[in-house]
């Protein structure tokens, strides 16, 4: 009975040291393999375009004075005409045209005990603002805009309120393939990565969408849009 036991503890033990043995192994290519998933690298890819803007957004200042608020108020009339006159001769649609109500100052109102007493009284901000799609038609008028200011017309500019907008509406349109472009550069870069590093380039393990932006190409030409968008992506390596 003894020698049974004794034999049989032997076979169960050289089956423990077995079973170990042998998890031993799969654990240890299970951790190799493990380290191998881990090795990774993190590109970026960039993909930058030039568009044209779709629209156009162009507030016209002027000012008026007088010292009668009548007269002030028929001189914005008569200018605000003369303007959309000029901007209709010069093929801008009368729906791409609107006005705003005039602000008016009182400057008696304003000179909190002062002994100078203005020329005028009263005076008249008004602005016409053209909303329109034809960019370089807007343009063409822009560049005339003198011809008002030889009729008399007051005109005011470098405030934020009066800058000229151009807007890009199409992103949308254009975000796919440039979504595309950048992964396609990231991966172009890993792919060297990998070459140099004599490592084999592997799936993704997580990407990142950068954010869009949208900016005048330059100062001269705010109506030349620059798109730009940074995709980040991260791949596995093995050997």
């Amino acid at each position: 009975m003894k020698e049974n036991s004794k034999v049989s503890a032997f076979i169960l033990g050289a089956f423990l040291f077995l079973g170990l043995s042998a998890l031993g192994y799969i654990l240890g290519n299970a951790a190799i393999k493990f380290k191998e998933y881990e090795r990774t690298v993190t590109v970026k890819g960039l993909s930058e375009r030039e568009y044209e803007a779709d629209i156009v957004i162009w507030p016209i200042q002027f000012t008026e004075a007088s010292n009668d608020l009548g007269n002030l108020y028929s001189s914005i009339d008569v200018s605000t005409s003369k303007i959309k006159d000029f901007l209709e001769k010069n093929g801008i649609s009368s729906t791409e045209i609107s006005f705003s109500s005039p602000a008016i100052t009182d400057k008696s109102a304003q000179q909190y005990g002062s002994n100078t007493k203005a020329e005028f009284r009263y005076t008249a901000l008004q602005t016409v603002t053209v909303y329109s799609k034809n960019i370089k038609g807007v343009l063409a008028v822009m560049s005339k805009l003198s011809e008002l200011g030889k009729k008399g017309i007051v005109f005011t500019g470098g405030d934020y309120q009066s800058q000229t907008e151009y807007i890009f509406t199409r992103l949308n349109k254009v975000k796919p393939e440039m979504i595309e472009e950048a992964t396609r550069k990231a991966r172009e870069v890993a792919q060297k990565f990998a070459s140099d590093s004599q490592s084999t380039l592997g799936k993704i393990r997580k990407a990142y969408q950068g954010q869009f932006s949208i900016n005048p190409r330059d100062k001269n030409n705010p109506q030349i849009k620059k798109v730009r968008v940074v995709s980040t992506v991260e791949y596995y390596l093995s050997d």
